[in-house]
């Protein structure tokens, strides 16, 4: 337990208003919350409304020294703490976690604008279960026998790296966070999280809920912008493995750092990820798959979604159609409004990179945008980041908007005629991470999985990150694997030999 003062409830906060207050200014470090050592904060601003709702702190060098220290000191006795115990205290974290899920749901909703009913909660829940389940996997993190020679004992065993410095975006703060943070405690690291600056506030408030229960230093929580507080993280001597999700850009810059310390890295980087339908598939279901894939209730702001569909020309029409029709039925509105469907993009900034990409598409010749749902008429959300869904047909393959990674809630529909064209034409993208496709033939299915370039295939689903799956992408869209035994095992311990002479 938290032997300091803090400022926020113990109990849950269902006043996201209140809980963003109380949370300002702080980081958390060494089991409690700590000013930022410079006295600078920045804005977090709701942007349903565009009305600050906090300060976070804005952290630098100094921060990180003093977290990075802080986490590599507990990481020492964390360590000797015998792994089923710390998945037994990571999954009693869980169990925290989900008496405080409609607090975090409401505060996520708060920060990123998206919606309650659609996103947030289902968010807040899958964060608990992917601690719940890491914590069940503590007598996992087994060795070998190695037949080396009859008078030799030789085994190997799994060690922790040490301090892990996570960064992580604000599309799915919550949920990323867990998946860096639940398998390095297991495994026997300590963690520092840089929050994304767009969503500081449930991460921060998990890191203490957390800290309840985990011992001081073994979760540590900054807030503050990549240049100051991320790039100080990763190039901190005392951190010895770095596990990034965001941008491609970023991504090669975090990765160069890393291999100047020879520091392992986890990197997920985004996609552009196709969603293939035939002619044959279940329709209805179909269509209801694809309201799911695109993640319009999430604004598009998802790596995963399917910006890319690609429908058999006999039915091409019908589909379009119909998923108009489907968006046409979403509301947008107020994110902490149960009725709401679709809530806001994150930032003003990423508001104007989806109006730019939109208006790209919509000045092309022989291309159609389909404009869906409909603005908001609250005048109390005149000023939120809300942007109609936009459904194109007619662009070409070398377009912008086909080959590049938007993230807003713009889908590119495009009719195909084989099998072995459409291969081609989902191949061709730089983004490697997800895909779909939608078939009654599984022999056609399954063929055209094994050949997609991508770290996650479903046939007749397209589900968000689930723990136990393995989770990560190809070509760009980043290296190594996320959300289950094996990203523990790899990315988060070394294997060592030892060997016994006994003759």
């Amino acid at each position: 337990m938290l032997d300091r003062p803090h400022p926020t409830p113990a109990d849950p906060c269902l006043d996201p208003f209140a809980l963003a207050k109380a949370l300002s200014g702080f980081h958390f470090v060494g089991g409690g919350y700590v000013p930022g050592r410079n006295g600078r904060s920045f804005a977090v601003v709701n942007p349903a409304t565009g009305i600050e709702v906090a300060r976070a702190a804005e952290g630098d060098a100094d921060d990180v020294d003093v977290a990075v220290q802080a986490a590599a000191r507990a990481q020492k006795e964390w360590a000797k703490v015998p792994a089923r115990k710390r998945g037994a205290m990571v999954h009693a974290c869980a169990a925290l976690l989900k008496e405080h899920q409609e607090e975090l749901a409401r505060l996520i909703a708060l920060e990123t604008g998206k919606a309650l009913r659609t996103e947030s909660r289902v968010e807040a829940g899958v964060v608990a279960d992917v601690f719940e389940f890491f914590g069940g996997l503590g007598s996992e993190l087994k060795g070998e026998s190695v037949p080396f020679a009859p008078n030799v004992l030789s085994v190997t065993v799994r060690e922790p790296l040490g301090v892990v410095g996570a960064i992580i975006p604000w599309n799915v703060p919550m949920l990323l966070m867990a998946l860096k943070v639940a398998p390095a405690l297991v495994a026997g690291n300590t963690v520092v999280v840089k929050s994304a600056e767009e969503a500081p506030l449930a991460v921060l408030r998990i890191c203490e809920l957390m800290n309840r229960i985990l011992p001081p230093g073994c979760f540590n929580m900054l807030s503050g912008f990549g240049p100051e507080c991320g790039a100080p993280l990763v190039a901190h001597p005392k951190v010895r493995k770095v596990t990034f999700t965001g941008s491609v850009e970023t991504g090669k810059i975090v990765a160069r750092a890393a291999a100047e310390k020879l520091i392992p890295v986890t990197l997920e980087l985004g996609g552009k990820s196709p969603m293939i339908v035939f002619a044959d598939c279940d329709f209805e279901k179909t269509v209801s798959g694809a309201l799911t894939s695109m993640r319009f209730t999430r604004q598009g702001q998802s790596c995963t979604a399917a910006s890319r569909i690609y429908v058999e020309r006999p039915i091409f029409d019908r589909f379009v159609a119909a998923m108009k029709d489907a968006v046409n039925r979403m509301v947008m509105g107020d994110p902490l409004d149960e009725k709401t469907d679709i809530g806001t993009i994150v930032s003003e900034g990423q508001l104007e990179k989806v109006r730019g990409f939109i208006e790209e598409g919509t000045g092309t010749a022989g291309a159609t945008a389909h404009v869906c749902s409909a603005m908001p008429t609250d005048p109390a959300l005149k000023k939120g980041l809300f942007i109609q869904p936009v459904i194109f047909t007619g662009l070409g393959a070398d377009s912008r908007l086909v080959r590049e990674e938007i993230f807003g809630p713009v889908t590119v529909i495009a009719p195909f005629d084989e099998p072995e064209a459409v291969l081609a034409e989902a191949n061709d993208s730089e983004y490697g991470l997800a895909a779909s496709l939608w078939t009654n033939n599984l022999k056609v299915g399954l063929d055209l999985a094994h050949r997609l370039e991508a770290g996650l295939v479903q046939i007749n689903q397209n589900l968000v990150v689930q723990a136990n799956l393995s989770y990560g992408g190809v070509k760009s869209s980043g290296l190594g694997k996320e959300a289950s035994l094996e990203a523990m095992l790899e990315h988060f311990t070394h294997k060592k030999t030892i060997m016994v002479n006994m003759g």
